[in-house]
């Protein structure tokens, strides 16, 4: 067995400052954060994916990887090391889901929405992306935000917008999508209302 890439250098501070960038995200959808924490991570997964899986994470989350992290050895080696979370395969049990490649992501509706009287054991999904300042414009609206939010990220999943609606209409249930790019964070929470977009 290979050895497995370290952790956070200093993890209560790194997972409270990453929990927190992602607490802010949360709550301001379509605002950008920075992550300050600093870890390497085995590739395919980005530094950013795997410091949220540290703080997000545990023995108690199912956790579901796309094919392009599912088939790297040292991916899942390294999560089940530093986190404990189960790797499943069905989508629909994970509470938490991590995406190297968006545009391959499955509909958001195959992910656990949670219950009408349990809306938080809904999903989150966290997305690795190449930007959170460039590519295809979303109109945001709803709770956290002040009137309207511009928001562009790429790559995104196909028909986000539409999917989106979706979701929101779930609303309290929902499933929840942190995004990441480098060494920043936004999220698109299932509160959130897409009133636009580019054509």
């Amino acid at each position: 067995m290979n050895a497995i890439i370290a952790g956070f250098a200093t993890p209560v501070l790194s997972a409270q400052t990453t929990f927190r960038a992602a607490l802010n995200a949360l709550a301001r959808p379509g605002t950008i954060h920075p992550l300050t924490a600093e870890l390497s991570a085995p590739a395919p997964l980005s530094s950013a994916a795997a410091a949220m899986a540290l703080t997000l994470c545990d023995y108690d989350t199912p956790l579901w990887l796309d094919a392009g992290l599912r088939s790297a050895n040292a991916v899942v080696d390294w999560l089940r090391f530093h986190c404990g979370s189960p790797i499943i395969e069905d989508p629909g049990a994970a509470a938490f889901a991590i995406v190297s490649t968006p545009s391959e992501l499955p509909p958001l509706d195959h992910f656990n929405p949670g219950l009408p009287d349990y809306p938080d054991r809904s999903a989150t999904l966290v997305l690795q992306l190449e930007s959170l300042r460039s590519g295809p414009q979303l109109l945001l609206e709803g709770p956290g935000i002040r009137g309207s939010q511009l928001f562009r990220a790429s790559p995104l999943p196909r028909n986000i917008a539409a999917q989106l609606m979706a979701n929101h209409a779930l609303f309290p249930r929902g499933v929840d999508l942190i995004l990441l790019a480098e060494r920043e964070v936004a999220a698109l929470p299932r509160s959130v209302r897409i009133v636009g977009k580019d054509s």
